[in-house]
């Protein structure tokens, strides 16, 4: 009987030994350097850091090709493009040419 009690102890004090170590944190190292490497990557997308002391004039484009582009470019996005067929390349549609007269 005695070594009944003493098992069902250690068994108790086992599951909550092992209950509470889930509540323990194993990860010291990670939690200190935590989003270090989102930094990181965000800051090598940026091609020049020092872009906004830059106070020479921008060339290359004119005026009027800059505002057709953009006239154009806003402009497809107001007249959807039309699509005949669901499937896209013309499946199941009467005038395919598949050979048969």
């Amino acid at each position: 009987m005695k070594t009944l009690k003493s098992l069902i102890r250690a068994s108790v004090c086992a599951g909550i030994s092992l209950s509470l170590a889930g509540c323990l944190t194993s990860t010291p190292q990670w939690d200190a350097h935590f989003g270090e490497t989102v930094l990181q990557l965000s800051a090598s997308q940026v091609l020049n850091p020092e872009a906004g002391s830059n106070i020479d004039p921008v060339t290359g484009v004119d005026g009027g090709a800059a505002a057709s582009a953009m006239f154009h470019y806003d402009k497809s996005f107001s007249q959807p493009v039309v699509v005949s067929s669901p499937f896209g390349a013309g499946i199941g549609s009467s005038g395919s040419s598949t050979g048969s007269p």
